[in-house]
């Protein structure tokens, strides 16, 4: 067989994982992992759930794929149930993409075709996704950089990441401006004609910033005053992540969209959907498709994931095992001023490393990632490996022991790079 490393078209790291149980992977040299990041945020379940698992192999027996012309009685059920568990405003569901950038570009036409107008406000370190389309949105020049063509039509703003306000304000005094000069970047940035807002709730990317209280009430607000549709891209804030349901449900504000995907099977079978309100359910299915969209046996996936959601004691399980596991990291920082910021809720947590002089520690976060690895711990760093903030989204099926097992692992880590 020919050097991995010599055929792909990208980095590989030199672990070759082989099994997959729960919150643990183990490589081919037998090494046991904490898996602190669920796969690529998606096995919200863990590695092969075994209820999930019977319900794919049940589903294989009969009908892995349908054309999305017919109804099947697993994208049925995966619809009602979204509208079911989602805000009570959004009763609509598109299940026509196959991942979470594709349902964000799903969404942002809709919000077009809904509004006639055409911009897209999206925050400063927004990640909307890899299409090409997605790449022009995004937040971060470094993810645009490359391409000679971009998509025109998108107006950044600054995001509400009060641990560095853009307008050096502080949370007990700050005045949002972080919504209220959105004005002024629609003014002078945009053509004036914006159909929407597109905001990770929580960003994941983009180093796992919490906007404060009050923020998403009064971006509604400001959104609602303009007819501009606000969208949540809670492609990893669904499905219990930040020990709600939603993150719509944390922060206590219904947007006018919402687009999910990730965690929506639970162990990793791709399925996206798109949620709308009953006034957008006027959008031609010819518009936008996907030949994997509403894919039969991922369906059949997500049906068993959100059963299992929705049972008793699930959701409490996220907020113990993350209240444990954030507690730990807030000691942590404590005696180790390299830690400068603990931010997140639920089990979507992140850790921001900082110069003695408050400036991002990108090196250190690096060499701390390693150290976490070399310790069991699978971890990401914030804006695709180039940031300074480790980011944490174990299943949400980690006991409160194992989020022990986890700070344990940091405490070593910080220890070695010291």
């Amino acid at each position: 067989m020919s050097d991995p490393h010599q055929v792909a078209q990208y980095a590989i790291g030199d672990a070759k994982l082989v099994r997959g149980e729960g919150v643990r992977s183990w490589d081919s040299d037998g090494r046991e992992y904490l898996d602190c990041v669920s796969g690529t945020f998606n096995l919200i379940l863990g590695h092969n759930h075994p209820e999930v698992m019977a319900a794919v192999r049940e589903q294989t027996e009969s009908l892995v794929f349908a054309s999305s012309s017919f109804q099947t009685e697993p994208t049925n059920v995966v619809m009602q149930e979204l509208v079911k568990i989602s805000p009570a405003n959004l009763t609509r569901v598109n299940l026509r993409s196959s991942g979470g950038s594709t349902a964000n570009e799903g969404a942002i036409k809709i919000a077009q075709l809904q509004t006639g107008k055409r911009d897209v406000i999206v925050p400063f370190r927004g990640q909307v996704g890899q299409s090409m389309a997605a790449t022009s949105f995004n937040g971060s020049s470094r993810m645009r950089a490359p391409f000679p063509y971009q998509f025109p039509g998108v107006t950044h703003v600054p995001d509400a990441y009060c641990y560095r306000c853009f307008y050096a304000q502080k949370p007990d005094s700050c005045a949002k401006l972080c919504v209220d000069r959105i004005a002024d970047f629609i003014t002078y940035s945009s053509s004036g004609s914006v159909a929407c807002v597109l905001i990770e709730p929580i960003s994941g990317v983009g180093g796992n910033i919490v906007p404060p209280p009050g923020y998403f009430e009064d971006l509604k607000a400001f959104c609602e005053e303009r007819d501009i549709v606000l969208i949540f891209d809670e492609n990893q804030t669904s499905f219990g992540r930040t020990g709600e349901m939603f993150a719509a449900d944390h922060f206590g504000v219904q947007p006018h969209m919402m687009t999910v995907s990730k965690g929506l099977t639970g162990s990793g079978l791709p399925l996206a959907a798109i949620l709308t309100e009953e006034r957008m359910a006027n959008f031609d299915r010819s518009l936008h498709g996907f030949t994997y969209g509403g894919h039969t046996l991922s369906s059949a996936a997500a049906v068993k994931t959100l059963e299992i959601v929705q049972r008793p004691g699930f959701l409490e399980n996220v907020r113990a095992s993350g209240k444990v596991l954030k507690d730990r990291l807030l000691d942590l920082q404590k005696d180790n001023p390299v830690i400068g910021d603990v931010r997140g809720v639920g089990l979507m947590l992140g850790v921001e490393l900082v110069e003695p002089d408050g400036g991002k520690a990108t090196k250190k976060t690096h060499e701390f990632q390693r150290a976490l690895h070399e310790r069991g711990a699978i971890t990401r760093v914030s804006e695709h490996g180039l940031g300074n903030v480790i980011e944490l989204r174990p299943p949400l099926v980690l006991s409160p022991e194992d989020a022990h097992l986890i700070a344990d692992r940091f405490g070593e880590a910080l220890e070695a790079v010291s």
